[in-house]
């Protein structure tokens, strides 16, 4: 089985085609959503197993986002925290066994391949594009909503050419950040599944574990450096802009 660059297409519902990674992203989603459901059902006072790794979970998130954004803790939060909670659990379900061990036989240039039924979802460039778009379009809500349409305008629009000139670049640094997320995320992802395809084709035991725990800490700190870019960008852009 090889790695594609692009994501492959399983089938078509009409006119959308349904790629791996799609499915993927599906399969995932729902996970997250079941398993949101299921630790929120009945609420407890002494909570199970899965209120407690939940209030666990969103009392770490909690207390790592607080100290920065500080008041604006509970507007950003619902945000940061899907982001993390669904790209580390993509990053992880893409290193099971089943990412690459079920998958359809195509005929291709007249050779019979095998096109993996599910893939890691962050590593298709769509995947880390879209979140990097959402990732920066609630940026901007929040700056637009917390400022108003005239603060905000003021951080790019200016009648002294020099701010005119600074507002400028910061229009553009808003599209580097949208290829700063999607191609480091992509990048770090893809070339990870590529390495452990490759090391797991040549040694089938023992070797590919360290290579696996590495995986394991990348898909967290990945997910992690995600979080925090975004945090950290959504307090700038609604800091009230001073022109001097």
């Amino acid at each position: 089985m090889k790695i594609e660059f692009a994501a492959e297409k399983l089938f078509n519902i009409g006119s959308l085609p349904i790629t791996n990674a799609l499915l993927t992203t599906l399969v995932v989603s729902t996970l997250i959503i079941t398993f949101a459901l299921l630790a929120t059902r009945k609420m407890k006072k002494v909570p199970g197993d899965l209120q407690n790794f939940a209030e666990t979970l969103v009392e770490g998130l909690l207390n790592l986002i607080e100290p920065l954004a500080g008041e604006k803790t509970r507007r950003f939060f619902p945000f940061i925290a899907t982001f993390f909670i669904f790209i580390i659990t993509a990053n992880y379900f893409g290193l099971l066994p089943i990412t690459s061990g079920f998958g359809l036989v195509r005929a291709f240039n007249g050779q019979e391949t095998i096109v993996p039924l599910f893939r890691s979802i962050n590593s298709d460039l769509n995947s880390t594009l879209a979140l990097a778009l959402i990732s920066v379009g609630v940026t901007h809500y929040f700056s637009v909503t917390t400022l108003g349409l005239v603060g905000y305008l003021k951080r790019y629009l200016s009648l002294n050419p020099i701010y005119l000139f600074v507002g400028f670049l910061e229009i553009i640094s808003e599209f580097t950040k949208i290829i700063s997320l999607s191609f480091r995320l992509f990048g770090n992802i893809f070339a990870g599944e590529t390495l452990l395809t490759t090391v797991s084709s040549l040694f089938a035991f023992v070797i590919p574990l360290p290579f696996m725990f590495l995986e394991l800490l990348v898909g967290f700190v990945q997910a992690t450096v995600f979080m925090m870019l975004t945090l950290v960008f959504m307090i700038i852009l609604t800091e009230k802009h001073e022109a001097h």
